[in-house]
């Protein structure tokens, strides 16, 4: 079926970094999410009033608001999908964010509402009228759920959708939740035990949780995560398969939206080689980065002395100090220098957050450790944090 929708309203689907195939998926999601929301809020709502379940009905609210974050992530996935303007250089892509960010407050505020009033039916609780057919009913709504919750993740895992990813888990959390009414509605005609108002404050505490689990997923990427580690990677190993560049270091991703990165990075080189021909070799692994992935990235050229051997010698004892004192250290832009009475080492040092070594009392270490060359050394060391 999921198929079927996709071959016939989205045009070449298979092109997902594309920003007009990304709003058609977004638009398909949100109109299905509407269509089987509105249906099930109208059934569940008929039942909840001829039965007199609290809990059906919070359950009937829980599907109309589903329908709304539908409008939503409609609205924000053609939002999402204009292209960058003079205020907006980076494009609109973060909107998928913020539209997920909205239908997470919106499952929240419904939560907090039927919450309120699942509490006062458990000290003052009503009769509820059974009937098999309305219980049919009501229970037809899981297998339209699960569906929706295969639909929305098979399309989040082909755009990398936050919005879509959300609602997939929301479809998930309502076939749990439809299941605790369904057996509140059942279990209420064995006992007086106010089992409608328990199965609504379980309902609800259900649907906060899903809304903050949510607002998580959406306030990680608008504050600025790291990227995907496999991204990195693949970055990496293409920028290093110019022959000119020896390695890659100083690596920064941003994200403007789901598959949209912008990175900087400083590309090791040789300092003999011609610059004008660096320059243009660079710039060659950009496009090539761009045409390839979803990542616009600008090199910073970083030479190094390639083919002086004391320069080699150094560098390769510094690099050999940093794994002796703490394997996680990395060493890079590193430079040399002499004067009258000694020779100065300076270097950036990659270390990891959280790392807790004085740069004072690093800097006295690597002293230690490059002295014993035997050679009358000082040392100048930045410490720097990895960002991806």
């Amino acid at each position: 079926m999921t198929g079927l929708l996709i071959r016939l309203f989205i045009r070449h689907p298979a092109r997902t970094t594309d920003q007009r195939v990304r709003e058609a998926y977004g638009i398909l999601g949100g109109a299905v999410g509407m269509l089987c929301n509105l249906l099930l809020f109208a059934v569940k709502l008929s039942v909840g009033l001829l039965t007199g379940s609290i809990a059906v009905s919070a359950d009937a609210v829980n599907n109309l608001s589903d329908a709304g974050s539908s409008v939503v992530a409609l609205f924000g996935a053609h939002l999402a999908a204009k292209p960058a303007d003079d205020r907006h250089p980076f494009g609109h892509g973060r909107m998928e964010y913020v539209a997920g960010l909205v239908v997470a407050v919106i499952i929240i505020a419904v939560g907090l509402d039927f919450f309120k009033g699942s509490v006062g039916r458990i000290f003052d609780p009503c009769t509820v009228r059974f009937s098999w057919l309305l219980f049919a009913f009501a229970a037809g709504s899981i297998p339209v759920k699960l569906w929706m919750f295969f639909f929305y993740r098979g399309i989040a895992r082909r755009i990398d959708s936050p919005v879509l990813r959300a609602t997939a888990f929301d479809s998930l959390s309502d076939i749990l939740t439809t299941s605790v009414v369904l057996l509140s509605l059942w279990t209420g005609t064995l006992t007086s035990f106010p089992v409608d108002g328990i199965a609504g404050v379980i309902v609800a505490a259900l649907v906060i949780f899903g809304g903050i689990r949510v607002v998580k997923d959406t306030i990680d990427p608008l504050l600025g995560e790291i990227p995907n580690p496999e991204l990195v990677t693949a970055l990496q190993a293409k920028v290093l398969e110019n022959p000119d560049i020896t390695g890659i270091h100083d690596l920064m991703m941003h994200n403007y939206g789901p598959g949209r990165y912008f990175a900087t990075a400083h590309a090791e080189i040789n300092s003999s080689a011609d610059p004008v021909r660096m320059h243009d070799s660079l710039e060659r692994t950009e496009r090539e980065v761009a045409l390839s992935m979803p990542v616009v990235l600008t090199l910073h050229c970083d030479p190094f002395e390639e083919n002086d051997p004391e320069y080699k010698r150094w560098r390769l004892a510094a690099v050999d100090a940093a794994k002796r004192l703490d394997g996680r250290f990395h060493v890079y832009d590193f430079r040399i220098s002499r004067n009258a009475h000694s020779l100065l080492l300076r270097f950036d040092l990659l270390v990891p957050r959280g790392c807790s070594a004085d740069p004072a009392e690093l800097r006295r270490k690597f002293q230690h450790e490059l002295g014993k060359n035997g050679e009358k050394i000082h040392v100048l060391i930045r410490i720097e944090h990895a960002y991806v």
